[in-house]
This record gives structure tokens, sequence and C-alpha cells, in this order.
């Protein structure tokens, strides 16, 4: 549960992760500054080796397994982006691996996975069903299973982020994280609620990627509609340990639609000439359109979490030209 988690874990994932995944930029975003009325800053994951956060998380949980578990192999459901970084550790660490993604996952991500070395099943019609397979067959082989969201060592390393956020800029006020199945929101609020108590947490997903909004409205676990949207890398259905990391991890959350991610998209190649994909762009959507209202404080750190986007996807978004002025 949250309440576990350490931040001494996130400071030995941040050793261990030196020379092996790249501190990403923090740069200034003078555009959506003015659009807030206060200093923004970018921590762009986009430009992460992996082209996402994911890989920190990925990366330390595979190079803590004993020998005896590395040997046996690993298995992933992913939505893309965990699959990535774990074929890309297993690679690095001569692990073998198999990734389960739902067959709707952008094909960037697929064939990255599949360049990387790893064993790709696209079989499965949607995220939940990709991870009920992958679970399945890492039971009937003996394999480790390597959870896209929880699990100590892989919310550590996806703490690692946060560490390089309050390394640059300790002056930070609020930090805003896009939420999906709660692992960069579990790894940042490990260090954040330890070591930055008055920073505030602020979580940000798409309309159709509301599982955590939801069930926190409501009290308790909820199921969402599973939907096409932007924001893939949010998809999926949350579990009672990403239920708690979200009852005590976040100040707030907010919901944007899919226009609006599309908006955020293309205002990052405008401003920043960034390529994010729609779960990267979420926390700048909300941003953009002033969601927070009172409890965004400044300075203001939105993480852009991820870049994979299918090239087709991306061009059309951006001949749409719908991006805010600013």
């Amino acid at each position: 549960m949250f309440s576990d988690l350490r931040a001494v874990d996130v400071l030995a994932a941040a050793r261990r992760l030196a020379g092996v995944v790249r501190e990403t930029p923090l740069v200034p975003s003078p555009a959506l500054s003015r659009l807030a009325g206060g200093e923004v800053l970018l921590k762009l994951e986009n430009e992460q080796v992996t082209g996402s956060f994911k890989l920190r998380g990925a990366y330390n949980a595979l190079a803590t397994l004993p020998d005896e578990r590395r040997a046996r192999g690993v298995v992933a459901s992913s939505a893309g982006n965990h699959g990535l970084g774990v074929a890309w550790a297993a690679r690095a660490l001569g692990i073998d691996a198999t990734i389960f993604v739902p067959s709707t996952a952008p094909r960037v991500k697929r064939d990255g996975i599949a360049a990387l070395g790893a064993r790709v099943d696209d079989g499965q019609p949607d995220y939940d069903a990709a991870m009920v397979a992958a679970k399945a067959y890492a039971a009937e082989r003996g394999a480790t299973f390597i959870n896209p969201c929880l699990g100590e060592m892989l919310l550590a390393g996806q703490g690692t982020v946060a560490f390089e956020i309050l390394s640059a800029r300790p002056d930070v006020a609020s930090l805003v994280v896009p939420v999906g199945g709660g692992g960069l929101l579990g790894g940042t609020g490990s260090l954040v609620r330890r070591i930055a108590p008055s920073v505030r947490l602020l979580g940000a997903q798409s309309e159709r990627t509301r599982a955590m909004s939801e069930s926190l409205a409501m009290g308790r676990l909820t199921e969402v509609p599973v939907e096409p949207t932007l924001a893939d890398g949010l998809a999926g259905q949350i579990d009672e340990e990403a239920y708690d990391i979200g009852r005590h991890a976040l100040d707030a959350i907010v919901r944007v639609s899919e226009s609006a991610i599309g908006d955020a998209i293309r205002l990052l190649a405008r401003e920043h000439g960034a390529r994010v994909e729609g779960a990267g762009a979420v926390g700048v959507a909300a941003l953009a359109q002033g969601s927070y209202g009172d409890a965004l404080r400044f300075p203001a750190v939105l993480v852009v979490s991820g870049g994979n986007i299918d090239q087709e996807r991306f061009d059309r978004l951006s001949a749409e030209r719908r991006e805010p002025r600013v």
C-alpha cells in the first residue's frame, strides 16, 4: 500500500538508474505560464530513452530481481510504454521477456517492443484483458509478472521523476501528473509526501480513462467503460492498491475531453517542438483550460509522461490546427 513506500527506495533507484536512463529536460513554458498566470515548467519524459517515464520503473524492477527469477524470465501487460520499458531493460540485463498488449495498442509501441527482442502478444481486445492473460501466462511458466503500475521497486523507479524535479527546482509548489493505474502517481507521491509535503500533487486524466477520478468521487472502486481514447496509456481499471495511492497522494484530480487533449498535443508541438502522446498531454490540457483553479500553485511542473504516438495520428492531429491561442 502507499504507506509502505519509502523515500529511501526512490533515492536508491536514482543511484541504480544513473547512466541508464536520461535525466530528462525540465524546461520553462512561456505559453503555459501566460495561460496559467504563473511560472510553469515541463518535465519532458517524452525524451526518455524509450519515449516515456516507464523505463525508470521497469529497469529498477528487473535490476533488483534475484538471479533465479531472472533465469525464469519476465512477463508484463501494458498499453505499450511499460512494455517498451520492460523489453529495453530485459535486453540490457539478459532476461527473457514476453509482453501482452491490447490489439488497440499504437503500432509504434507494438513494433518498438518487438524490435527490442521481446515476444509480443496482441491478441486481447483491451488493456484489462491483456493483464489477465499475462498473469495467467506468467503463472503457467513460473515467470515473474511485472505489474505496469504496482510493486515497490517499480514505484521507486517511477519516483525518480520527482527526485529529478525536486533536485532541480526545490521551490516547486505544484506537481501535475497524468494518472492511469497510479504508477507515476505512487512513485512521485512516495517521495513528495515524505520530503516535500507542501507540494500540491495534482492529477489529470481523460474523460474516457476516468477510473481513478470516478472511484475517488464515489468513495469506492468503480468500473468505467472501455472507450477509444487519445490517452491510451491511461486506459484500464484500477485496483485497491491503486485506489489507496490515489486517496493518499492526490490533492486534486481533473478530467479533460478528447478535444482538449488534441489541443494540448498541438500546443506542445507548436510551442516546444515536442512530439507527445495523448497520455502525456493531459496535464497540459487541464492547465490550459484552467481546470485546477485555486488548487494550482506556482512554480508548477507538469510531467509530460510520454511521446510514443503513431505518426499518422500525430499528423492528423497537427493538421486540425485547433490549438488555443496564447
